[in-house]
């Protein structure tokens, strides 16, 4: 006897399912599905979230300092002239930049192994690359949701029957973040 359940498809189709189904119910909080693909989702998902708990603030931050060309207001280079060259003038921009630990890059890539990338579009449902923007995921489970159960020692997942589909009978569930 296996230890997941085989939901009727070929072990590609069936973790493919798996996994959108997992970023979709981590990125909006709730899903609706059957109660069997929903017991599955919740054990990824309580697994993902227990590991962005634990290395939640194992990183450490750091000062670098780089080199920016500065710009004009019609944004062309600032040019200037030095020992009979023209050359470029350069401002010093300190940033402030989060390094990870080697266990929490492990995390991310364990994260990043589970979950699609997501892309928000605009509210009115146009897809405009210029408006679009990529959701990174792993920090999105790292800064908001294990912020939310860092105190809580499992159980992050509710499931609530919501009764059955009408074409097959399914029983159809909410899977949804307590």
């Amino acid at each position: 006897m296996p230890g997941y359940r085989k939901l009727g498809r070929t072990s590609s189709q069936r973790k493919a399912m798996l996994r959108n189904l997992a970023t979709n119910l981590l990125y909006h909080g709730r899903i609706k599905t059957t109660e069997t693909r929903a017991k599955e989702v919740r054990k990824i998902a309580e697994k993902l979230i227990t590991l962005a708990i634990s290395e939640k603030d194992n990183f450490t931050e750091i000062t670098k300092s780089y080199k920016v060309p500065q710009k004009d207001s019609s944004g062309t280079r600032v040019r200037e002239e030095k020992d009979g060259k023209r050359v470029t003038v350069f401002d010093t921009i300190e940033r402030t930049v989060r390094v990870d630990s080697p266990s929490r890059l492990n995390a991310r890539r364990q994260m990043l192994a589970v979950l699609y990338p997501v892309t928000e579009v605009p509210a009115d449902g146009r897809k405009k690359r210029a408006e679009s923007k990529v959701v990174n995921m792993p920090e999105k489970l790292f800064n908001e949701i294990a912020a939310r159960y860092k105190d809580r020692t499992g159980g992050y997942t509710r499931i609530v029957k919501i009764g059955k589909r009408k074409g097959d009978g399914a029983e159809e569930v909410f899977v949804e973040l307590v």
